[in-house]
């Protein structure tokens, strides 16, 4: 975890030491940082070829691709087809994760509290106040909760986090829609704002009787306690590989036009409900087209040779037959 933690505190994924390799430049969601940095170093141990990834959120690394200011963005909030065409883009994904919430309570162990989406969107629209407020009560009658009252934690950065977690909580709460619907970033209702993952994470660490979301692999790396969900069937299902692999299954992306597809409150006994995909976007035709050509093989790696990596970070490698569509794609409309 040194690495990990040295990396983070830099804002950067790998820093090359090789003067082209450097031209290689990417910035944006933090939802897929931990997995982007094990694979550039792995890649640099293997090619000599580093990158430089600054983890900046999802809506700061679309203004950098569309202002060309870096080799690739990074975001988890996908562009619509139109956005794309109209900046010359091309956008596919990469890994896919998901998004747990995660709490700072005293003597309750991970996996232990429970919440739906109805309560999680009420505890965001600041109605309910109180960890042992009767509607947290019935969803855990077993548990001792706190009197206490909550700290929400949210992201203050335009976050690809933040759009999935707000697509799923307008899809599971009538009234979060109404007032603050979803976005990568909303009028929040309350709460106290973080920056990136690493923020809300190091907030919700850090606050007694905190609440937050974050990307799986940083609950687990800040050994933070994260909560069960209830999901769209019903069903109590715990964050595991499993759960985040069932809900992505249901995803068509041969038929997405720009591989647009939103992996939240998917149908399934065993889905996780805030699963995500992360996703690249590139110019077709770029101005240093040496650099373009570096970072489409640093992906191609990523795919023939991350997959376990992804999965030792609870992250779920995309499918090889959307690996082969997104490799038709790189050559239909990236020019060398």
């Amino acid at each position: 975890m040194n690495f990990m933690k040295a990396i983070v505190a830099a804002g950067l994924v790998a820093a090359s030491t090789s003067a082209f390799a450097a031209d290689i430049t990417g910035a944006g969601a933090t939802f897929p940082f931990p997995i982007y940095s094990k694979w550039a170093d792995a890649y640099k141990k293997e090619t000599g070829n580093g990158l430089n990834y600054q983890s900046i959120g999802s809506g700061a690394g679309i203004k950098q691709i569309q202002a060309k200011t870096v080799t690739f963005g990074a975001t988890d909030a996908p562009l619509k087809h139109e956005t794309l065409e109209k900046d010359g883009l091309v956008q596919w994904p990469m890994v896919m994760g998901a998004i747990v919430p995660v709490v700072n309570l005293e003597g309750i162990k991970p996996g232990e509290l429970v919440l739906s989406g109805e309560v999680l969107g009420d505890i965001y629209l600041g109605k309910i106040k109180k960890w042992d407020d009767a509607a947290i009560a019935k969803l855990n009658p077993k548990l001792k909760l706190p009197a206490d009252a909550i700290t929400v934690v949210r992201r203050s950065d335009g976050s690809g986090t933040t759009f999935n977690f707000t697509d799923y909580l307008s899809k599971s709460n009538a009234e979060w829609k109404a007032k603050a619907g979803s976005g990568t970033a909303v009028e929040w209702p309350t709460g106290v704002g973080a920056k990136g993952n690493e923020g809300v994470a190091g907030n919700v660490g850090q606050t007694k009787n905190a609440i937050g979301y974050v990307e799986y692999a940083y609950a687990k790396q800040n050994k933070l306690t994260y909560a069960a969900m209830i999901n769209k069937a019903g069903k109590t299902v715990q964050p595991t590989t499993e759960a985040f692999q069932a809900a992505a299954s249901n995803a068509d992306w041969a038929k997405a036009p720009g591989y647009y597809v939103i992996l939240t409150d998917q149908p399934g006994e065993a889905s996780w409900p805030i699963t995500a995909a992360t996703f690249i976007l590139m110019h077709k035709d770029a101005t240093d087209k040496a650099a373009s050509q570096e970072a489409i093989k640093f992906f191609k790696w990523s795919f023939e040779k991350g997959g376990k990596m992804a999965e030792e970070l609870d992250y779920i490698p995309m499918p090889e037959s959307v690996v082969k569509l997104i490799e038709k794609t790189w050559t239909a409309e990236i020019k060398s």
